[in-house]
């Protein structure tokens, strides 16, 4: 059992690891985290789809990618792809708004449809569990360096692409990673 702080803590934030419970649940699907309205989202009702998760901001020089994003969504969710956006205030303060002002900002100005979550922190102190795990990958370590950066997680839940942020989401390279990963089965 955890300790009281430790089930508090996981509560406050939104965010935890889940234990294993005679599965075997892919590593980077093991969290549950809040949704931008704030209801707990558990990360394994995405097993078996290929997940692009993107570290997001409303006052970025990177956020007209949320178009390319949302382009992604409409041409691939059908196919098997999701999209999580995780607004976060790490980087230059560029995202500021509370969670209902980014889902409007989302919303009206870009469209946006894929799954938004709560803000976070993704790197240094506070980092979310989450992003220590992402980040801690063998094949795509270190920290995020900026807003955008998006981790593409195989069908399996192995993490199998790491683009940063200058990557457009419409590139030929972001396109044929996520083309491979949702055609293999």
């Amino acid at each position: 059992m955890k300790p009281l702080t430790a089930v508090v803590l996981a509560v406050l934030t939104g965010m935890q690891n889940k234990p294993s419970e005679g599965t075997k649940m892919p590593a980077a699907l093991n969290f549950t985290m809040r949704s931008i309205d704030g209801k707990p989202i558990d990360l394994s009702k995405y097993q078996g789809r290929v997940v692009l998760m993107v570290n997001v901001a409303s006052q970025c020089g990177f956020t007209p990618q949320y178009a390319g994003l949302e382009e992604l969504h409409k041409k691939y969710a059908a196919s098997g792809l999701s999209i999580l956006g995780f607004p976060s205030n790490d980087f230059g303060a560029q995202e500021p708004g509370s969670d209902p002002e980014i889902a409007q900002f989302c919303k009206q100005n870009y469209g946006v449809e894929f799954d938004m979550f709560s803000k976070i922190v993704v790197k240094g102190p506070g980092q979310a569990p989450l992003y220590k795990y992402l980040t801690a990958h063998p094949k795509f370590s270190g920290q995020v360096d900026w807003n955008f950066e998006k981790f593409l997680i195989a069908r399996n839940g192995d993490v199998i692409a790491r683009f940063k942020s200058e990557v457009e989401p419409a590139s030929k390279q972001m396109v044929s990673a996520i083309e491979n990963a949702l055609a293999a089965k």
